[in-house]
């Protein structure tokens, strides 16, 4: 079986993130990048099948800048079997359809029967990318999957809403999506290191994908406004006199929070 999973370079989850009030994109220079940690969940549930799975072939794939090829080279360290990343510098700020499209004609030239990615990315938060490739692939797609079951033609799982748990499946080839509920990634070990090291890389532009390079120089979206967040102000203080309670109570009413 072949597995493809998405993953992606992104500024540290607990650091200082900052955008450029000029372009509206994340300042991803301004500090550390790590692989995002959804990502990896992803990936450690592909290598889980490990054994469980005749002939398991695991492929990382990226939208990423060519600086990013360092820290993608986890997942190899990690277990994957190769990382094919698409680096371009006109693909830099590509918004989510953009990214679909891509990471989907990348997808088409490989063979695969699941791609796996999670639900949500720590720095764009879209929440929409699976379900878009997968519609653009024309296969079933399960989303925020919370436990996953794959066999050599169906994948299947649950996934947790307002009114309980549902119950999912799908043929392959699809595309699956996770949450958080999943395992943290295991951490590379010297022997992991060392063997991704020999592993292939393969790096593919827009034209290498068949996206015609002249489209990228119009954008598809626009951001209209942006502005940096707003300093957090002291909050109130409601000191205890005896008559605590109704104070507290007057500012729930006053600020509509009772």
């Amino acid at each position: 079986m072949k597995i493809i999973v998405l993953m992606k370079e992104v500024p540290d989850t607990y650091g200082e993130r900052t955008l450029n009030l000029e372009t509206g994109l994340a300042e991803r220079g301004a500090g550390e990048v790590v692989l995002d940690e959804i990502g990896e969940r992803a990936l450690e549930l592909a290598l889980a099948q490990t054994g469980s799975i005749e002939d398991l072939d695991i492929t990382v794939m990226s939208m990423a800048p060519e600086s990013a090829t360092a820290t993608l080279r986890k997942a190899l360290a990690m277990g994957a079997s190769r990382l094919v990343h698409i680096a371009d510098e006109k693909l830099a700020g590509a918004d989510l359809g953009l990214t679909a499209d891509v990471l989907s004609a990348a997808i088409r030239r490989a063979e695969w029967d699941l791609v796996i990615a999670g639900n949500l990315s720590t720095d764009g938060s879209g929440g929409v990318l699976p379900a878009m490739i997968a519609e653009l692939l024309g296969v079933p797609h399960a989303s925020a999957l919370t436990s996953v079951n794959i066999t050599a033609d169906r994948v299947s799982g649950t996934r947790e809403t307002d009114s309980g748990i549902m119950e999912v499946s799908a043929p392959l080839p699809a595309v699956i999506s996770i949450t958080e509920r999943f395992p943290a990634a295991r951490f590379p070990n010297f022997k992991g290191i060392m063997a991704a090291k020999k592993k292939p890389v393969e790096t593919l532009t827009a034209s290498d994908l068949g996206i015609d390079p002249e489209s990228l120089d119009t954008p598809r979206s626009i951001m209209l406004a942006v502005s940096e967040r707003p300093a957090r102000s002291a909050g109130t203080k409601i000191v205890d006199e005896g008559d605590g309670g109704e104070k507290l109570a007057e500012f729930l009413v006053q600020n509509r929070l009772a």
